[in-house]
């Protein structure tokens, strides 16, 4: 089914009290308008979203990027003249579904069920029934219980505004009766704007069917405003996305505690310790431990894994039943292997770790392929850069490096090969070579230390 998605994202958000436009503010990690785009790339339609952009418009393309089909409103005169300002795009014979820019988790299903419902003759609108309303516009029926008028808040009666009902603003038309409806409002309100939901008393007028259906999740349909509204919306997130970790088989130590930003998939038996984050797209495997105040970025975590506290990765992958932490750090790139252990205070990028391989303490191992059962001793550094170029650093199986070595690449180590505590490597080591790099030692006999000045 062919549907044409209309986003309006042009308003300033005042109380958000941000130099940068509201639908730019983060949920989960994305500006909440990429929530809405994504959901829109989930519809079977060719179409591309229309995105009516004003305040901060620079800021949104640069953010969002041009997938969607932009248009600008110069002047926020209301939702109303906000799809006028978009009416040249609005293909004709297509049902239209009007969406905005911060009400982020509206469904692709919600969606294609608005634009069915409307279908090419009738208005179709999402409403639904809340316990507190207030700010909201109101939906009016007529006698026989069909939609008659939607009525704003603030212009609305003491009567009306006891109704539960409200307008969550998205509805759907037939493109061509679209253009024509917003064509015919006029301002005369109280607060001087060209109001969407007029269309709703002009539509039955001109005898259009009008029909409301609600969301399967109200959720859908909750709007932000502030930054209070955005921390509410972020908690209940939070809570739907702990409460299917759990039904899924994860045990979470302090449910309340943990961050989802972006997607998680897990296997079975996953634990998961307090105040752990987790953004973009990572992956557990069965009996993965992450334990607490850890953060994961981007990464896959193989079965019987461990990443210990305070440990930080991103863009990394952690094969079978390896440990990583306490506070370790892998960067882009790092893949330790099978049973490998990455500890405290150790940093990696771009490296490729073997199976059974360890660097336990103060280290740092960039542009590196280390072999299989390698031992990396404490306050290692493999110097991978010159200051302009970036070099790599090899070192085969069964290899031991000795504490405070410094590896300076390009450089290669061989299989079984020993480099002494304290050496500084710049040239190949063969294989089970022993490299020793030190200076030689002086000695200076009945050495008397200097006193301390005297003021």
């Amino acid at each position: 089914m062919q549907i044409q998605p209309l986003i309006l994202a042009a308003g300033k958000g005042t109380r958000m009290r941000s130099a940068k436009p509201k639908v730019l503010q983060l949920l989960a990690g994305k500006p909440l308008l990429q929530h809405v785009l994504e959901s829109c790339d989930r519809l079977d339609t060719s179409l591309k979203p229309l995105v009516v952009i004003g305040f901060g418009a620079e800021q949104i393309k640069q953010a969002v990027g041009d997938g969607p089909t932009y248009v600008f409103q110069e002047q926020q005169l209301g939702t109303g003249h906000a799809v006028q300002s978009a009416s040249d795009h609005i293909p004709d014979d297509v049902p239209v579904v009007v969406l905005y820019g911060d009400v982020p988790l509206i469904s692709s299903d919600t969606i294609r069920k608005v634009a069915g419902l409307a279908g090419a003759e009738k208005l179709a609108l999402l409403t639904l029934e809340m316990s507190d309303p207030t700010g909201y516009g109101r939906i009016l029926r007529n006698s026989n219980g069909g939609v008659a008028a939607i009525v704003e808040h603030k212009d609305a009666t003491e009567e009306q505004k006891q109704i539960n009902e409200i307008n969550t603003g998205v509805l759907s038309l037939n493109g061509k009766l679209l253009k024509h409806l917003v064509d015919g409002l006029s301002a005369y309100n109280a607060q001087g704007e060209y109001y969407l939901t007029d269309i709703v008393e002009a539509a039955i007028e001109q005898g259009i069917e009008v029909l409301a259906t609600q969301p399967e999740d109200s959720l859908e349909v909750l709007g932000v405003n502030d930054r209070i509204q955005l921390a509410e919306l972020e908690g209940l997130l939070r809570q739907r996305a702990t409460r299917q970790l759990m039904l899924d088989g994860a045990t979470l130590v302090r449910p309340e505690s943990i961050e989802i930003q972006g997607t998680l998939e897990i296997g079975t038996d996953v634990v998961i310790g307090p105040n752990v984050i987790f953004q973009g797209n990572v992956k557990l495997g069965d009996n993965v431990v992450i334990d607490a105040n850890s953060i994961l970025i981007d990464t896959e975590i193989a079965a019987d894994a461990r990443v210990r506290p305070f440990s930080h990765l991103e863009g990394a992958s952690v094969g079978k039943g390896a440990v990583i932490g306490p506070y370790a750090r892998l960067r882009e790139g790092s893949k330790i292997g099978v049973q490998a252990r990455v500890g405290n205070f150790v940093e990696t990028k771009n490296i490729q770790m073997g199976a059974g391989s360890k660097a336990n303490h103060l280290t740092y191992l960039g542009d590196t392929t280390i072999g299989e059962g390698v031992n990396v001793g404490a306050g290692t550094i493999t110097c991978n850069y010159d200051g302009k170029n970036k070099h790599r650093t090899e070192i085969g199986d069964d290899a031991f490096i000795g504490s405070n070595s410094a590896l300076v690449a390009p450089v290669s180590i061989g299989k079984g090969a020993t480099v002494a505590a304290g050496s500084v490597v710049t040239k190949d080591v063969a294989d089970n070579e022993l490299c020793v790099v030190r200076p030689d030692r002086h000695s200076v006999s009945r050495w008397k230390r200097p006193d301390q000045k005297q003021d």
